[in-house]
């Protein structure tokens, strides 16, 4: 890492930095966004993946902290453009917006405490194994529910549960978690929206089930419309529908499009990445990588 944005300008990345009785540091007070930009050698053209989306729901956490970021919606997706031109990576990236409580003190609320707001950009390849079919477990850890925390905000408090869900899957040698809701209906990943696919369509869990409204699940839901012709069902499920399905994959910004192989162990499908699952991430490959012309409104090129 380069350079970063920090108390309202960029900064060679080693200057930003927060004292450890930073608030929220002690008390999880703060919310993010991950952000994916990517590099099309062919055209020598960076892009980053609907950043309007993106700040437009950070905007909205925020408020749930009562925060006052002191930029506007255009501020932040301006300086985010300048921090990545300056950065001048030829590569994917992953771009880190965090607003979060700054004051030094000791003492819970949120109403009085000082904010600011922080941009970094990291070189970032494939999360998770896009190639073949990962193995998962499903968790113990129960997603948090709508009723202990705003819902669909992205706080940075409430991932020590997706933290210790992602843990007891490696330590069941799986790659990843699968989440259950309050009520015991499958949820999302530890960091991820999930599908199944049974008889050539798509069903993903209800946002009532305690999920994340992923930006990369409206995204592969209106894929699959558009350009397969493969509708979507929004249902609560339990975990014996997993076993049941053609084929599970997992999406989110940082995941992008991953194939789920396994499931406590036990075979989905072929094992392997099915065939909605590879239409499904080859289209959407082309249309973050700018390949895709009607698409290009969801990019925003770095000049």
């Amino acid at each position: 890492m380069k350079y970063a944005f920090f108390r309202r300008q960029i900064v060679p990345f080693e200057q930003a930095t927060v004292g450890i009785m930073t608030h929220a540091l002690n008390y999880g007070t703060g919310c993010f966004e991950g952000i994916r930009a990517y590099y099309n050698i062919d055209q020598s053209q960076m892009y980053i993946l609907k950043l309007r989306e993106h700040y437009q729901r950070l905007m909205k956490s925020a408020k749930t902290l009562h925060m006052k970021l002191g930029l506007s919606l255009q501020e932040m997706m301006d300086v985010t453009v300048e921090l990545v031109r300056k950065n001048d990576y030829k590569q994917d990236l992953y771009i880190r917006p965090l607003a979060y409580k700054s004051e030094e003190k000791v003492g819970l609320g949120l109403i009085g405490v000082a904010d600011d707001f922080a941009i970094y950009v990291a070189p970032f390849g494939n999360y998770l194994d896009t190639s073949s079919g990962i193995k998962v477990w499903i968790s113990k850890y129960r997603r948090i529910s709508e009723y202990s925390m705003p819902q669909g905000a992205k706080l940075t408090g409430t991932y020590f549960n997706s933290s210790l869900a992602k843990a007891e899957a490696l330590s069941k040698g799986c790659v990843e978690a699968i989440t259950l809701s309050h009520k015991g209906n499958v949820a999302e990943g530890s960091g991820e929206n999930i599908f199944m696919v049974k008889k050539g369509k798509l069903i993903t869990p209800r946002l009532s089930d305690d999920i994340l409204p992923g930006i990369t699940r409206a995204t592969v839901m209106l894929l699959a419309k558009k350009e397969l012709d493969i509708s979507t069902t929004e249902k609560s499920f339990k975990p014996a529908e997993l076993f049941k399905a053609d084929e599970l994959f997992f999406c989110g910004t940082g995941a992008q499009v991953v194939p789920i192989g396994y499931v406590n162990k036990k075979k989905i499908g072929s094992g392997s990445m099915g065939p909605v699952t590879r239409k499904i991430q080859e289209i959407y490959f082309k249309a973050v990588k700018g390949e895709m012309a009607k698409y290009k409104s969801w990019l925003t090129p770095v000049t």
